[in-house]
């Protein structure tokens, strides 16, 4: 569980079993990747919250999880005429005006999309720690640069935040590459179920296979763990999204190390 008094994630989970993350925030109770959802996440006790970063037409990192701003803000309401609302074909100023939190209930409205800066100061607020997913990088070219340069404005890539509360990831291995190059000393992880016979070409670059949950077996698990990674450790998994009692219990079995989860609370109570 989060909160290891070493506050490392190795030690944390050699100690207390599965970290439970909280994917998108508590993105269950509260609009995902919002800043209510991250605040919402460390009230119930949750270290590790993850997100997904996208790019603006003018460059800002907003914190979203799908390429179009249709499903989770009113901007179809607001800009009629400019579907498929794409995150890339609008500023920072227009994606900051939108309304993030009605979609879930009246209770959230006027929640906003967050800047990276913004997500990145409220998690230090609150001493968590991010797993951080570059989203679609095919659609945001050098992404992995702008990603770490501001990380480094905001004080999240000295030692204590690389070695124990960072971690990115994305499903494109070569954006992960890319950040492994740049930066070797952040973990990075693969989101994905790579065939065993691909996982040392992974291993080289990275130091998570991080898979849907309905994909994994003990044997998978074990062929992971075999392996060392970039940084000489033994590859770890964290696996996505378990949001039910049955499923967390049985991927704790497989011996993962991380669970995300819309539902830290139920997952918490599962595996601790």
């Amino acid at each position: 569980m989060p909160g290891s008094a070493s506050g490392t994630e190795q030690s944390a989970a050699a100690t207390d079993g599965p970290q439970v993350i909280a994917h998108r925030g508590a993105s269950a109770y509260a609009p995902e990747n919002t800043l209510a959802a991250v605040d919402l996440a460390d009230a119930m006790g949750c270290t590790w919250v993850e997100n997904d970063v996208q790019r603006t037409k003018d460059g800002e990192l907003v914190v979203v999880h799908d390429d179009s701003l249709a499903r989770t803000t009113d901007v179809e309401q607001r800009f009629p005429t400019r579907a498929p609302w794409k995150v890339k074909d609008f500023t920072a100023a227009e994606i900051a005006a939108l309304d993030a939190g009605s979609w879930r209930g009246a209770e959230w409205a006027g929640a906003r999309v967050p800047t990276l800066k913004q997500y990145l100061n409220r998690v230090d607020e609150n001493r968590q720690k991010l797993l951080l997913e570059i989203k679609k990088p095919e659609l945001y070219p050098g992404i992995e640069r702008d990603t770490l340069r501001v990380l480094g404005e905001e004080g999240w890539l000295d030692r204590s935040h690389v070695r124990g509360r960072l971690v990115i990831q994305s499903f494109g291995a070569d954006s992960v590459r890319a950040v492994h190059e740049q930066r070797p000393d952040i973990t990075t992880g693969v989101l994905g179920r790579p065939a065993v016979a691909d996982l040392p070409a992974y291993a080289a670059f990275t130091d998570r296979i991080n898979p849907s949950h309905t994909s994994l077996t003990a044997e998978y698990v074990a062929a992971v763990h075999a392996l060392k990674g970039a940084h000489g450790k033994p590859l770890r998994v964290n696996t996505w999204t378990v949001n039910d009692t049955a499923a967390a219990e049985r991927v704790a079995g497989l011996g993962v190390d991380g669970i995300i989860t819309d539902y830290p609370d139920v997952v918490r109570n599962a595996v601790g």
